[in-house]
């Protein structure tokens, strides 16, 4: 249902960009965004956008990280910019769908893809 790509090494300070696509039956998109798990610690969000076009970013990535979504396409993209090492993790895409009407909603994860910053 969400199919993630992107991610992989970099040093400190470059770019990464993770995409996510959504994909079968889909009434509508409530909500979509990334989160980020290390080892031994929660998944923590980073950024989300909702269908209206709000976005919400962790503190630790403002100013960095560029979140945006492609309605048509049911596709988000994280732009990552100035990573630093605690930028570390595995990346999960997420999104809130309503499949076939809009009153039932359900969570969906994609697959992690791993970033990892090397400082």
């Amino acid at each position: 249902q969400l199919q993630a790509s992107g991610g992989g090494l970099v040093q400190a300070g470059g770019s990464l960009t993770l995409s996510c696509a959504a994909s079968g039956s889909i009434f509508s998109i409530n909500i979509m965004g990334w989160y980020r798990q290390v080892q031994g610690k929660q998944r923590e969000l980073v950024a989300q956008v909702t269908m209206g076009g709000d976005v919400n970013y962790d503190d630790s990535v403002k100013g960095r990280f560029t979140i945006t979504r492609h309605i048509a396409k049911n596709t988000v993209i994280l732009q990552m910019n100035s990573l630093k090492a605690e930028d570390t993790g595995v990346y999960y895409c997420n999104a809130d769908i309503a499949p076939y009407n809009p009153q039932d909603r359900y969570v969906y994860w994609g697959q992690g893809t791993q970033v990892t910053v090397s400082s």
